[in-house]
């Protein structure tokens, strides 16, 4: 299902930019962000829809970059409801919806996903380790021929998967992977670039500060020939054919696997059910999806959506959203984030986990009385 939101938020900057309170007019959902989140949005619009009470919700597959961007743009029919995401909203994109008056953000993490690394079952196997990545895969590097204290950056000069591990084939370096747009590129970036870099000091000092030199260093992935950007779906039907090539993509994409096609372990873990749910998975990072409080009782619809997506029969272990590649949390984390569903608790950071939801202890049972022990008299 496609909106036309892309063009609203240049139309919203004329139509209420003098507006002084939200104004709604919408009678459907809206939606943007993450591409790994669609199936499951359209799982939940699909059946929210079935009642014929509420309208189909419009999901548009804007990237996580992109759909934050739409979502803090305002509040009111011109704006998205909801922006779903392949990484946790930063701190600055919290501070932009502020600042454009979206003040009352709810966040609600529905699962587990990630990076997934995958080549063709014909080809050499790989077992990589995170720190081979960050040499395979970043834009920059620091210089080894620097001296000590020096702070230089060099363009990645790695071509082949021997030049950063001798252990590993000497065959070229050749990824395909999501594009630097999109959610999935950006967690790939933390959870790969960014180990990298925290074992370079120098790097980890201006991390520190955030001054932005670590961020440009350790958030770019390489433009050069040893990586193409392509969409999860091309990556799978190509990489079968190319041997030599690895590919990149969301747990989602992958799950459940693909004929001729196989995973790579990260630092000895494989990618499943079980390892993201653990977070053994080196690579594991939520999925989430923003919600604007404000336009809970405006929206039709919107509480109904919100109330599905919460369910066991959704979202839990063995509910319809698993099928669709969603590695659900555990029950104790699906009690929390219901419960900011339905109260539609206000983040008030980023990065900052929410209390977790007291589950009320069950009551012991009474005691049996005793019984007694009074003899009886034999009848006579």
């Amino acid at each position: 299902m496609k909106s036309s939101f892309s063009h609203f938020s240049a139309a919203a900057l004329v139509v209420f930019s003098s507006a002084a309170t939200a104004e709604f007019s919408r009678n459907y959902i809206a939606i943007v962000g993450s591409s790994t989140l669609q199936p499951l949005s359209a799982a939940v619009a699909e059946q929210i829809a079935k009642s014929k009470k509420v309208k189909p919700p419009k999901i548009e597959s804007t990237g996580t970059n992109g759909g934050f961007t739409l979502f803090c743009e305002g509040e009111g029919s011109a704006y998205p409801d909801i922006v779903n995401a392949a990484r946790p909203m930063h701190q600055r994109e919290l501070d932009n919806c502020r600042n454009a008056g979206v003040n009352d953000v709810v966040e609600i993490k529905v699962g587990y996903g990630g990076p997934v690394l995958v080549q063709a079952s014909k080809a050499t196997p790989l077992s990589l380790s995170r720190h081979d990545l960050y040499l395979a895969l970043a834009e920059q590097l620091p210089d080894p021929s620097c001296a000590p204290g020096c702070e230089k950056l060099i363009n990645n000069p790695n071509q082949r998967w021997k030049q950063i591990n001798p252990t590993l084939p000497d065959t070229p370096i050749e990824v395909m992977g999501p594009p630097a747009s999109s959610g999935l590129s950006e967690a790939l970036a933390e959870a790969v670039l960014e180990t990298g870099c925290d074992s370079v000091p120098w790097l980890a000092a201006h991390k520190a500060r955030n001054d932005g030199v670590y961020k440009k260093a350790c958030h770019s992935i390489r433009k050069d020939a040893a990586y193409t950007e392509e969409t999860g779906e091309t990556v799978l039907s190509r990489i079968g054919s190319e041997p030599d090539r690895l590919g990149i993509v969301s747990f989602a994409n992958f799950s459940g696997g693909r004929s001729g096609l196989r995973s790579v372990a990260v630092e000895g873990v494989a990618p499943d059910d079980d390892s993201l749910a653990s977070r053994r998975y080196p690579l594991t990072t939520p999925v989430l999806f923003y919600v604007k409080r404000a336009h809970a009782d405006s929206i039709p619809g919107l509480k109904t959506y919100l109330t599905e997506f919460t369910g066991d029969k959704a979202w839990g272990a063995k509910g319809y959203l698993a099928k669709k590649g969603l590695v659900p949390m555990p029950a104790g984390e699906r009690e929390t984030y219901t419960r900011i569903a339905r109260d539609l608790t206000v983040m008030t950071a980023a990065g900052q986990a929410p209390a977790p939801a007291i589950v009320a202890e069950a009551k012991p049972e009474p005691a049996p009385k005793p019984q007694s022990t009074k003899k009886h008299g034999k009848h006579k």
